[in-house]
């Protein structure tokens, strides 16, 4: 899987197609019921452009009882994926939750699919807020400052 996917970005559009059969032929090798099978090929599916395929087959997976880091993973291609299909209140539904899970390397990837799917629905504040909150301890200086506008941006005034 790991191979297939080094490749994928050397993938022309008109070759998605072929990339998809081979996720396909290795899902095949996984047993019945594995979560991984349908994560793979929601994410073959959503990495070739048709986010409106990957998304039951990433609810497959997390039905299935995908967990752990590529749980985080499917939840937070899930809700790009609602985003992209005009969704994107469920998409905010899927990810707030996601803000108090336990810290990893994901957690600015679930800010930053959060701050998208609440600019589709106007919530263009509370958006950047998130990405501010999220670039803030990235940055050699102004850690403190840009924390505090990203607060600033969702408190309310007195």
């Amino acid at each position: 899987m790991a191979a297939a996917w080094a490749r994928f970005d050397d993938c022309s559009e008109d070759e998605a197609p072929a990339f998809r059969a081979v996720i396909d032929a290795l899902v095949a090798e996984l047993p019945d019921g594995s979560p991984l099978g349908p994560f793979e090929r929601a994410c073959a599916w959503d990495s070739t452009g048709r986010s409106d395929r990957a998304v039951p087959l990433y609810r497959e997976a997390l039905a299935l009882g995908l967990g752990g880091y590529r749980g985080r993973r499917a939840k937070i291609q899930l809700a790009s994926s609602l985003r992209n299909i005009g969704e994107p209140e469920e998409g905010v539904k899927l990810l707030t939750p996601e803000l108090d899970a336990p810290p990893d390397e994901l957690d600015d990837a679930v800010r930053a699919c959060l701050a998208l799917c609440l600019s589709g629905l106007g919530r263009d504040r509370e958006g950047l807020s998130l990405v501010l909150g999220a670039l803030a301890p990235h940055l050699p200086r102004y850690q403190r400052s840009m924390a505090n506008y990203a607060r600033l941006l969702v408190e309310p005034e007195d």
